[in-house]
């Protein structure tokens, strides 16, 4: 069975016991599509109310995407478990056959940097999303967005963090160069846009006590 038809308490059960997987990549893509849920949630509670009617077409196209990528997350959720047991699979593989065994190494490697960078790109894809449920999104659901946002924080430092172990481990200085410095934009990117969002959060916050 995936982990993605898993319950929550099967899940949580699953993750607490002996096997590394699944571990922090898997968890960080389970907290993406909670994220992205939250987002899928202010589009909703948005349409329909009238006094938002101007953000109804904007809350459509939230609800659309939002929606998709919660279910990209929880593809994420199972594949980001399966790349790392291929590692553990390679590592079986015996000594003797030396070449074979490398090859099937740094292949396996790559695999388990390359899921949690898909993660962190549909991180980055979520904070666009975020803007809209926060600043156009139904007032009522602020603090929902930003329970989201703070998600987001988790996800991208989460997916970065296994990213980097992985690459660690890679001798093709090309790859290990490139999902290295995607890793540092995307994370700087997505820090400054958090923090601006989290201002707004504090200020609406503010003014109501």
């Amino acid at each position: 069975m995936k982990l993605s038809e898993l319950t929550i308490k099967e899940f949580l059960v699953t993750v607490s016991g002996a096997s590394p997987t699944p571990g922090g990549g898997s968890v960080s893509a389970l907290a993406g599509a909670l994220s992205a849920s939250l987002c899928g949630m202010v589009a909703r509670l948005t349409l329909g109310k009238e006094k938002h009617r101007e953000a109804w077409k904007e809350m459509e196209r939230l609800r659309d995407a939002a929606d998709s990528l919660s279910s990209r997350f929880m593809e994420l959720v199972d594949e980001d478990s399966a790349a790392y047991n291929g590692v553990l699979a390679a590592f079986r593989i015996p000594k003797e056959n030396r070449a074979a065994r490398e090859e099937a190494i740094q292949s396996a490697t790559r695999e388990a940097a390359s899921a949690p960078m898909e993660t962190l790109r549909a991180a980055a894809a979520l904070v666009d999303l975020l803007k809209s449920a926060l600043y156009l999104g139904n007032p009522n659901c602020l603090t929902d967005a930003g329970v989201s946002l703070q998600l987001v924080r988790a996800i991208a430092n989460g997916a970065a963090y296994n990213v980097r172990i992985n690459l660690s481990g890679i001798k093709d200085d090309r790859f290990k160069s490139t999902l290295a410095s995607e890793t540092s934009e995307l994370l700087a990117r997505i820090e400054e846009s958090l923090k601006e969002m989290e201002r707004f959060v504090t200020d609406r916050l503010e003014r109501t006590y």
